[in-house]
């Protein structure tokens, strides 16, 4: 272990190797090695000097089991293993240093501080402490001989460490330098760095001692086929590197041994995705077969036809329906590409097998927007389109669920108020859900249950418009079939986009007066960073009030997620009726709205919103043949990272494009959504970084699937460990 500082005793001494006494023994009989028990098994209680109380600390972040100490991997790593002259110290450096205490002092400034001036014949360094006690003062006395960690840094008169670590040479082992980096964890409240380097310690001579307790679950051929170091040594390494070891390739998570670590991790979340889809490919889903004659009826009447995308997207999901298993299938689509009326079609096939239909989307406006498309493209054909909110109540809503329940009602549109407990059906055939990510996996699979009817579930198409980079999908959505509709529809041109401040609003507003003015009508967006909705719904007002002063000439509507329903609906009817020349709104209007007459959209604080979030605003204008503009109005300063996401957005109307860069800077938290994302915690893993090694993660995952069927499970188990109920969802 460590070294004896005085600013907190490392008791397990100086040395490297830990003594079995300093492991309790597991409750019971010592087991023979055939018998050890996991480490998955065995408590962080089990560890000596880890009691009730650190146990909950550790629980805190997941750490309850000894492997959970050994899959908790530092930050970065300290080089204490060699003296660094005070003469060639830079700035920033974190160094150890070794000299003579030549003076210490208190010095009376601004602050008390206790300065001690050491040296070692290449220079000298002042040791600045500001809280000090009278034996810390007494003891660092002239003469002492002294070994400091720190941040060198130039103070007002040469080098200086604040606060180091420190030890007087003269103490027995003091002169004992470090065998290897020193680890920085992750940590928690209450659990300070050599609580931990302690606790890794006896957990790393326990691998030691009972190499079995922690399986290695990748067969030999696997490892060598991809290279891969065996599970402890590259744990042994992650945890005590050696001194040559380099600090940047670890920071980068470029070492083989996190690699090793990180391809297994992401091999098991693969694994758990594919017995997912193994198990639905097992059940029985009803066949929705059909001669077209809804589907041919639609297009007759549409006054568009359908893209070359378009039609292969509706071909392969029909082709799904067909089959007696269920269909999985998301259908990616840029802002405007027709996702709907592709939806459309599977409903229009669905329905005429004499089954229900039923469409989810995360807000009301959305559902509102997807009911009002299929009314007026499904029931000239004599479909009744119904629809089911949260604000259904009383008898209304009886009245509803009961002709839901008796199969009157086949076309079912609404929120997530469709999976409540009192929603049932007669025979639900296929499940439409828009915006996935805005769901989580069980929300999903709590709607496919309500379809169950006679051992069969119904089939389930997934849309999406923010396009989901390739390599995210892999990982993410590997239980789902992936189409993609990637070709807008001819008419839809291409939107200018500015980046300016807030500086020249005047000019933004005039430029809102022309473009109503020229009988066009525009969007103004209103950004809060705050979660607040009343603060989002406030800022909307004042707007609205401040641009129906500027603009009178103008007839100015506002929307926001505190209006009511019916509110709402007649403000966004009004508009796209052409009785508004200016909407005014928060990002409520974020999907759904088709307004073709409208062509400028104004985005206040976009710096606040992510690139996917943005992309999917701007894609409000741009629907009709007329030229298009969208202004972001940002706030100065911009930080580096916005000044990228905003130059991005300028540059590119490519949905795909522009997802994988939120992907790069933002991480896939923001570009999945937190729901989905929460299903995708990785330990270890980095979808971003870890990118290259996706592909052979598939292969592998098939490798085992074929030829080691046996090690899948247990594999799944440590990785993804709790989180694996929902494969029974």
């Amino acid at each position: 272990m460590g070294w004896l500082w005085r600013a907190a005793i490392c008791r397990t001494g100086g040395g490297g190797r830990i003594d079995s006494r300093d492991v309790k023994p597991v409750p019971g009989a010592a087991p023979r090695e055939s018998e050890v028990v996991p480490f998955d098994r065995r408590p962080v209680t089990a560890l000596k000097g880890v009691g009730p109380r650190n146990a909950e600390r550790l629980r805190r972040i997941g750490v309850e089991t000894v492997q959970d100490v050994l899959f908790h991997l530092p930050l970065r790593y300290q080089d204490r293993t060699r003296v660094t002259p005070i003469g060639s110290l830079r700035q920033g450096d974190q160094v150890v240093v070794e000299g003579d205490i030549e003076l210490a002092d208190v010095h009376f400034g601004r602050r008390r501080s206790l300065l001690v001036r050491l040296a070692d014949g290449s220079g000298s360094l002042t040791l600045r402490f500001f809280h000090f006690s009278t034996a810390q003062r007494a003891a660092l006395a002239r003469g002492s001989r002294l070994r400091c960690f720190g941040e060198a840094r130039r103070g007002p008169t040469g080098w200086e460490m604040v606060h180091p670590e420190y030890k007087q040479l003269g103490e027995p082992g003091g002169g004992e330098m470090e065998e290897s980096l020193t680890p920085v964890y992750p940590t928690t409240e209450g659990m300070h760095q050599l609580s931990w380097r302690g606790i890794s310690d006896k957990a790393l001579a326990l691998l030691e001692e009972c190499p079995g307790a922690l399986p290695e679950w990748l067969p030999g051929p696997l490892l060598a086929q991809f290279r891969l170091p065996d599970l402890g040594r590259a744990i042994r390494y992650l945890h005590r590197p050696p001194p040559d070891a380099s600090q940047r390739v670890l920071s980068d998570g470029a070492h083989p041994a996190q690699q090793r670590l990180a391809f297994e991790e992401l091999l098991a979340h693969q694994l758990s995705l594919r017995l997912l889809r193994q198990r639905h490919n097992r059940e029985a889903a009803p066949p929705l077969a059909s001669a077209g004659t809804y589907a041919g009826a639609l297009l007759e009447r549409l006054p568009f036809s359908l893209t070359g995308a378009q039609r292969r997207v509706a071909e392969e999901i029909g082709h799904d329906l067909g089959r007696s298993h269920p269909m999985m299938r998301l259908v990616q689509g840029d802002v405007g590409s027709g996702k709907t009326v592709v939806a459309a079609l599977a409903a229009l096939q669905a329905l005429e097998a004499r089954h229900q239909v039923a469409l989810m989307a995360p807000t009301e406006l959305l559902a509102e927007q997807h009911r009002d498309s299929f009314r007026r493209w499904l029931e000239p054909l004599g479909i009744e389109v119904a629809w089911l909110s949260g604000r259904h109540k009383g008898r209304a809503r009886e009245a509803l669920l009961q002709r839901i329940a008796s199969g009157e009602i086949r076309l079912l549109v609404g929120t997530h108020a469709l999976f409540q407990e009192d929603v049932a059906f007669d025979a639900l055939g296929l499940v439409i859900i828009d915006e996935q990510h805005r769901f989580g996996v069980h929300q999903r699979m709590a709607l496919r249950e309500k379809g169950r009817d006679r051992g069969a579930v119904p089939h389930q198409l997934i849309m999406t418009a923010t396009p989901i980079p390739r390599t995210l999908a892999m990982t993410a959505y590997a239980d789902l079939d992936v189409s993609v509709i990637d070709e807008l529809p001819p008419g839809r041109t291409p939107v200018a986009t500015v980046v300016i401040p807030d500086s020249r609003r005047q000019e933004v507003v005039e430029r809102v007066r022309g473009a109503c003015g020229a009988g066009r009508q525009a969007y103004w967006v209103c950004t809060l960073i705050e979660e607040s909705e009343a603060l989002q719904c406030q800022a909307a007002e004042e707007s609205a009030a401040v641009l129906a002063e500027a603009l009178p000439q103008l007839r100015v509507g506002l929307v926001h997620g505190r209006l009511r329903p019916r509110e709402k609906e007649a403000v966004m009817a009004r508009f796209k009726a052409g009785e508004l020349d200016l909407l005014v709104a928060t990002t409520v209007i974020e999907v759904g709205v088709d307004v073709p007459n409208a062509s400028l959209m104004i985005i206040e604080n976009p710096e606040r919103l992510g690139l996917a979030q943005l992309h999917q605003l701007r894609g409000r204008v741009g629907r009709g043949a007329a030229e298009s503009h969208c202004v972001l109005m940002y706030h100065a300063p911009l930080s580096g990272n916005a000044r990228q996401r905003l130059a991005v957005l300028r540059e590119s109307g490519d949905g795909f494009l522009i997802a994988q860069k939120d992907l790069e800077l933002r991480g896939p938290g923001e570009v999945l959504g937190t729901r989905q994302t929460g299903e995708m915690q990785f330990r270890i893993a980095d979808v971003m970084r870890d990118q290259p090694i996706l592909p052979k993660v598939q292969q592998a995952a098939q490798r085992l699937l074929d030829e080691y069927p046996e090690r899948v499970a247990p594999l799944v188990r440590r990785w993804v460990g709790e989180r694996e109920r929902y494969l029974s969802a």
